[in-house]
């Protein structure tokens, strides 16, 4: 297995190319962000169906489970930084369709539900190809540091999103709102543009062509002996599978369960403590150099994060809740960040982005079973009983999973 090597803090920020990258994806998850904040209200508003909050996530997510690797092939066949350019561009459609909807009043469940797909997709050509690129922009001694902040990246605009997007729906109304959105991902599209060309951006003789599941099976059979990157792929599976981020589409329902006056306030504050949490884990992980990467150590912050979700699902105090959260957060980066970094780096380079597709395939693809077992099952039994369960029954995955990863060989 490989491990990461010693290093600064903050070391990926010291390399100019990333720390440009580092900037703009913030900005631009922050859109995303935004643009779930006012679609998701507007369609729990109109419709209030816990059924299409749990069709959010699915539709959000099966994009990555049905083509990651496919994704990954194309990263390992040509320039990342064009495959990140379709991916924003298709955001910025989306965002631009739901305000056109919103504008004209003519919003329907088919509508939210082929935009929220569209969104999907765009995530996987964004998720898949940034992930490869940056190992074009920082060497190999400050990858572990470039993943995290990658990942700290994603929660700091996830924390700005909820807090801005509510004061663009207050200042300006979900229609204006929306529309502004738009231009927030420019920044990320133009310097894709700019940034100098790297490895990737040149075909390389010899790499096989896409081939789909046959694909899936070939790269399967590559990280067979690769016991680290098979249990991450345990890891990342088994959390997506049964939580995911599905109790964020139904964070308007847990606001009003919480009894709060001003839902739409206590909304955003409840998916802004997440985010909180992650955005302290990222910063004091990378400056206090804290927390190496080892498979063990994952599967013991995935098990934290499962029992943090199983008491808020529990709780009935919102200001009990905000801190549960915020430890969620917390845990949830660390143990993803520390698996993705586990992967890349026990990843053979001529097959990179098919490796990552494929655990992008199992961390995130797999998410849409989640908006089943939390959202589809919450419409049955309530959001705070189907979180409860897939919590518990997600410790249970992950005990064995900790066994197993304790027993492997180093």
């Amino acid at each position: 297995m490989t491990t990461p090597p010693a290093q600064r803090s903050f070391e990926a920020l010291r390399h100019p190319h990333y720390r440009t990258y580092f900037l703009v994806m913030a900005a631009a998850m922050m859109a995303d962000s935004i643009e779930h904040v006012i679609s998701y209200w507007v369609v729990f508003q109109q419709f209030h169906s816990p059924a299409l909050a749990g069709f959010a996530v699915a539709s959000h997510w099966f994009p990555f489970l049905f083509l990651s690797v496919a994704v990954g092939g194309l990263t390992d066949r040509y320039d990342p930084r064009r495959l990140i350019q379709i991916g924003v561009l298709l955001f910025m459609l989306v965002s631009l369709g739901w305000g056109l909807l919103f504008l004209t009043g003519t919003l329907q469940m088919w509508n939210a539900m082929l935009l929220l797909v569209l969104h999907g997709v765009a995530g996987v050509l964004w998720n898949v190809s940034g992930q490869v690129l940056i190992h074009h922009l920082v060497p190999a001694a400050s990858l572990p540091s470039a993943v995290r902040l990658n990942a700290t990246s994603r929660y700091l605009g996830l924390l700005a999103g909820p807090a801005l997007g509510s004061a663009l729906m207050l200042v300006l109304g979900p229609i204006v709102g929306i529309f502004t959105n738009v231009a927030i991902y420019l920044p990320a599209l133009l310097w894709m543009q700019r940034l100098p060309a790297t490895p990737a951006a040149e075909p390389i003789a010899g790499r096989p062509a896409l081939r789909g599941l046959g694909d899936i099976l070939a790269t399967l059979r590559v990280i067979s002996g690769h016991r680290t990157i098979v249990a991450m792929l345990l890891l990342g599976g088994s959390t997506s599978l049964l939580i995911g981020n599905a109790y964020q589409a139904q964070m308007p329902g847990f606001a009003q369960d919480l009894g709060h006056a001003r839902v739409d306030f206590s909304y955003s504050l409840l998916l802004g403590a997440d985010a909180a949490g992650a955005l302290l884990a990222g910063l004091l992980l990378e400056s206090r150099r804290m927390l190496v990467a080892r498979g063990s150590s994952a599967f013991v912050l995935a098990l934290l994060w499962s029992a943090a979700l199983a008491a808020f699902a529990l709780s009935h105090s919102y200001l009990f809740a905000l801190p549960l959260l915020c430890l969620a957060g917390f845990v949830e980066l660390s143990f993803n960040a520390m698996a993705q970094t586990l992967v890349q780096l026990n990843a053979p380079p001529a097959q990179r982005g098919r490796v990552i597709g494929l655990y992008a395939m199992a961390a995130l693809g797999l998410r849409g079973f989640s908006g089943v077992s939390v959202g589809l099952i919450g419409a049955l039994i309530g959001i705070h009983n189907s979180l409860l369960l897939s919590a518990l029954l997600l410790s249970g995955i992950l005990a064995g999973g900790l066994a197993f990863t304790v027993r492997t060989p180093r």
